[in-house]
């Protein structure tokens, strides 16, 4: 009997996965979308993490589109450790 139950969950987790792709790729899209927006702020205003660039002058333009991004930002980018280990475990060997 346990083989059974075992073997219809298997099949609910195909069936699942299979018709389960709208889904999946809307997530996969939303995560290198929040990716993107983090380098393109990196990129901006890196001196508040104390890496200066030189386009950081012109970049200050931008701060009034961003102000509420880079709060958020700015708070995330404070558990940089945390970041790392996520990047380097979805990065295949």
């Amino acid at each position: 009997m346990d083989k059974f139950l075992k073997c219809i969950d298997n099949i609910k987790l195909f069936f699942q996965g299979t018709f389960n792709h709208k889904t999946m790729s809307t997530v996969k899209i939303e995560e290198s979308l929040v990716d993107e927006v983090d380098e393109f702020l990196f990129m901006c205003f890196s001196e508040n993490l104390g890496i200066e660039l030189p386009t950081s002058y012109y970049t200050l333009e931008l701060l009034p589109y961003l102000g509420e991004d880079l709060t958020h930002w700015e708070e995330k980018m404070i558990d940089r450790k945390k970041i790392w280990e996520t990047k380097v475990t979805e990065c295949p060997l």
